[in-house]
């Protein structure tokens, strides 16, 4: 508390441990205003802890107290007894009074230092308490976690690119898959959240991504892309396929609503319900096809389900089960002219990296707003240009992101309202907002956790969330007052206790580690079965090459390891230890 807040309190301090809580007696201070606690219920030991706020320790003559104002065995405390440095530090814990010789006399006030007390020291076991939250989120064996993403990635493409060849040939054949960490109900991209079966971490899964699978690209310009948003919201629109060339058209006709015109001519809108809908049945004949003929070291297929307009696919990778929310997107190069405006402005990553890097390119993805049309209407997607801006957000700030993430999913989940991209809405917004010098301080995760609690109830209140690259869109115009208010109090409750909701994060972690632990001593990686799931294949994957590395990893210490698979061959995994292959 010394070193990392302001300073108030004496650095070379004597602190007083007293057996037995003031409850008890151990000093006299009235209990009318103490909540009341059993011991049992509530706690099994208690102690009182006198904590100095001030101290006067260098005079040998008896001390002489303002008790004028008091009755006896009290004083007022006129900081006149200490010097100028203490009556800076502690002026806004004073109260003031005006002496008749025009000086000012400052008197300690012990409601406010209660006050600035239990403000700070919330502040600090916050950061404690954001410390223990992430350290039970952190992945011990990362070694072989970050084998088996890869893993599942090449699976992923080896089962893209089985559904352009052997089924009707839609998807790009040279196409570009962002995979994204956290799924879909982290709020890693801005889709509606209704519609998304519940997923417990633990019960049903450990890890969770997100892909985008570009259904259609278009990257083939360089000036801003106009998109067709006339009978949409800001930051959606419907997308004809006159931007496409004859073939593409003729492909994809089957998952287009159709648009007669005025002039007798045929327009096609690419419809996300439909294209859904026709990768949903593509892949799961994929997996079908994929799960008679398995091969060792392969993923098991777990869980496929539709959930809206994504893919939720659940998959056994050695001793972990991973979470993957496929989502089939439209991808473009350069940038929407609808977000021109925002490239001139000033930004927190102005600097950091470079303006073609942010603007590379952009989704539409497969969510309408709240008026509009399911079938035609697609929601304008910046996940490429998140991933870079994450680039120049400090530790300390995603710390406190992560945390009131945590706490947000649970406690706002209903009604629906508040979704995690709002959180990582508000906290780009507090990059732009805040002095750089500010954000990059250490050790300040709780200070931000406090802010985004503050920022989150402000747009609540306001009924205001700008989208951070399209500032004229309000993602939270559609809410109702009552949903608001609502709302807007269960964060009060966070606000005046943040300390006891990080605590409830973190048992859910906990117990979420503890389930997973168990799956894993059992041996079994089973959950509800799919369609494309038989439960009985004898070739499960196995550790074999987790387990490898791992002696790879221990017997080479400090030395740079790669593993290189073929995802048509994973039986013969190739090493390279620095410039050496194996």
């Amino acid at each position: 508390m010394v070193q990392k807040l302001d300073q108030k309190l004496p650095v070379a301090n004597e602190y007083l441990l007293l057996s037995g809580g003031v409850r008890e007696g151990v000093v006299d201070i009235d209990l009318d205003e103490l909540n009341v606690y059993a011991r049992g219920t509530d706690y099994d030991m208690d102690f009182t802890l006198l904590v100095p706020a001030l101290k006067l320790h260098d005079r040998n003559q008896p001390v002489t107290l303002d008790m004028r104002h008091s009755a006896l065995c009290h004083s007022w405390l006129s900081l006149r007894l200490f010097d100028e440095g203490t009556i800076s530090k502690w002026k806004d814990c004073c109260t003031i009074v005006d002496h008749i010789n025009g000086a000012t006399n400052y008197f300690f006030s012990p409601t406010k230092v209660a006050d600035w007390f239990y403000e700070s020291i919330s502040i600090v076991l916050s950061e404690i308490l954001i410390f223990s939250f992430l350290c039970g989120v952190s992945v011990k064996h990362l070694d072989t976690i970050e084998m088996n993403v890869n893993m599942v990635k090449n699976w992923f493409r080896r089962c893209l690119k089985s559904m352009v060849q052997k089924l009707d040939q839609k998807l790009p054949v040279a196409n570009e898959y962002l995979l994204l960490s956290g799924g879909v109900r982290e709020g890693v991209v801005d889709i509606d959240l209704d519609e998304l079966n519940v997923y417990a971490r633990g019960t049903d899964y450990d890890m969770d991504f997100t892909l985008l699978v570009p259904a259609l690209k278009l990257h083939d310009r360089n000036q801003p892309v106009t998109l067709d948003m006339r009978h949409s919201a800001l930051c959606h629109s419907w997308l004809s396929l006159r931007l496409f060339d004859e073939g593409t058209i003729s492909k994809w006709k089957d998952c287009c609503t159709i648009v007669d015109h005025i002039n007798g001519a045929t327009n096609y809108f690419f419809s996300p319900t439909k294209v859904a809908d026709w990768f949903y049945e593509s892949i799961s004949i994929v997996l079908s096809e994929i799960q008679k003929k398995p091969q060792r070291g392969m993923p098991k297929v777990e869980k496929v389900e539709k959930n809206g307009t994504i893919i939720s696919i659940i998959l056994g990778v050695g001793s972990s089960r991973m979470l993957y929310d496929i989502v089939p997107v439209v991808s473009f190069k350069g940038w929407p002219a609808v977000a021109q405006s925002w490239l001139m402005e000033n930004h927190f990553w102005d600097g950091k990296i470079t303006e073609e890097e942010v603007i590379s390119g952009f989704y539409l993805v497969p969510a309408c707003s709240y008026k509009g049309k399911k079938d035609n209407e697609w929601r304008l997607s910046f996940a490429r240009s998140e991933v870079q801006l994450k680039k120049c957000i400090s530790s300390s700030l995603m710390q406190a992101y992560q945390a009131c993430k945590a706490i947000i999913i649970k406690l706002l989940s209903r009604p629906k309202a508040i979704s995690p991209y709002h959180l990582r809405s508000m906290m780009l917004w507090a990059c732009d907002r805040l002095p750089a010098s500010y954000l990059a301080q250490e050790d300040y995760a709780a200070h931000f956790l406090l802010g985004l609690i503050d920022d989150l109830q402000h747009c609540l209140v306001n009924k205001m969330c700008p989208n951070y690259f399209i500032p004229q869109c309000n993602m939270l115009e559609h809410l109702s007052e009552d949903t608001v208010m609502l709302h807007a109090r269960k964060l009060s409750s966070v606000r005046s206790d943040p300390a006891e909701h990080l605590r409830t994060a973190i048992e859910h972690v906990k117990a979420a580690n503890r389930l997973t632990l168990e799956l894993q001593r059992r041996g079994s990686t089973t959950s509800i079965p799919s369609p494309q799931s038989d439960g009985g294949d004898p070739n499960q994957p196995d550790d074999r090459l987790a387990k490898k590395l791992q002696q790879l990893v221990t017997e080479n210490p400090g030395k740079s390891i790669s593993v290189f698979i073929n995802p048509d061959d994973v039986t013969r995994p190739h090493f390279r230890i620095d410039d050496k292959f194996f």
